[in-house]
């Protein structure tokens, strides 16, 4: 039975701007967000990637899971994710060997079948929306350079992935779920189009399930937003912020810097459109007292069966996002944390 003691619970941070400081600062907050979330007691931490976004610096995952790693000692780090079609196989490989060979036993590959979000950006990157199609094929051959089997490059290795061993994880957005459960790899999916469609998606990945090697079994990962606060109404206010900037980006075309609840308009002043796309980007989110909280995060993983919770939030105020994390670790028994998976 799935419950909190038996769920890890893991951090995905995308380096948000916040208003009034710039990039170089939010990665910095990043790295110092890193150690904190290690001391609590989490079982990774990742870093994402986008491009040309005013309001999030995290643009190069690799690079960031670098400098996280070499800032802590224990906990895995990785990405969630490295979008493959933006990239070479050979090169993902490289850079995800060199990162296992420096911190051996910690790195995760999370991978993403997403190009560019405007033509503009997929120009800039040299791909097209077609890319993503061939998304399995780009995920086989990443994979078989660390394994040196058949490479659809006859005489090109990776050095120095050849050999090494690093978990791979699928993001489920598009057809990911599908492509998961052929290659036998861990889910990280989010209840994006609802949480019924997450739960069908979950279920057809356990069904097609594919072992990639002997012993291997479906692993799911599901992903939210998660606050915690004294009172549900301070954890409410929390994801203000990042609600109202999605809100920005589908009305003027970019996601922009954070800025503090305050700021954000109330409800009843908002356009029509507006107060729509507000009440989607708050859909789902699970926030409340550490009572609120457990109950709704134990029905969560009840429903979905999820082997771990990925949480991916992101606010103006560091200090209560740091004391909503403090909150919900004291919620969780973190499980002794395996070298290897």
């Amino acid at each position: 039975m799935t419950t909190l003691a038996t769920t890890r619970f893991s951090v995905l941070d995308r380096s948000p701007v916040r208003q009034g400081h710039d990039g170089p600062r939010a990665l910095r907050d990043t790295v110092d967000l890193a150690r904190r979330i290690e001391a609590l007691g989490f079982h990774r931490f990742w870093v994402s990637e986008h491009h040309s976004v005013p309001g999030i610096a995290g643009s190069a995952p690799t690079v960031l899971a670098a400098a996280v790693a070499a800032a802590t000692t224990t906990i895995r780090v990785g990405t969630g994710g490295v979008m493959l079609p933006n990239h070479r196989p050979l090169v993902v490989a490289e850079q995800f060997g060199v990162l296992e060979a420096l911190f051996p036993g910690r790195i995760d590959m999370g991978l993403g079948r997403s190009v560019g979000f405007t033509d503009g950006i997929r120009a800039a990157l040299g791909r097209d929306k077609r890319d993503a199609d061939d998304f399995p094929g780009q995920l086989a051959e990443l994979l078989g350079y660390f394994t040196g089997g058949p490479s659809s490059h006859p005489g090109v290795h990776a050095h120095p992935a050849e050999g090494l061993r690093v978990p791979a994880f699928v993001l489920a957005t598009g057809e990911g779920a599908r492509v998961a459960a052929e290659a036998g790899l861990p889910l990280v999916i989010a209840p994006v189009r609802g949480e019924d469609a997450m739960l069908r998606a979950i279920d057809a990945y356990r069904a097609d399930f594919r072992p990639s090697v002997a012993g291997a079994r479906p692993y799911v990962v599901v992903s939210g937003t998660v606050t915690v606060a004294a009172t549900a109404e301070e954890a409410r206010l929390l994801l203000l912020p990042e609600a109202w900037a999605t809100v920005r980006s589908r009305t003027r075309g970019a996601f922009p810097p954070l800025v503090p609840p305050e700021s954000v308009p109330p409800v009843a002043e908002m356009t029509e459109r507006e107060r729509t796309l507000f009440e989607e980007a708050m859909r789902g989110r699970l926030y409340g007292t550490g009572e609120e909280v457990a109950a709704g995060l134990t029905g969560l993983l009840g429903r979905s069966g999820a082997d771990e919770f990925l949480v991916t939030t992101s606010t103006y105020d560091r200090v209560a996002l740091l004391d909503s994390y403090r909150r919900l670790a004291a919620l969780v028994t973190p499980l002794p944390r395996p070298t290897r998976s």
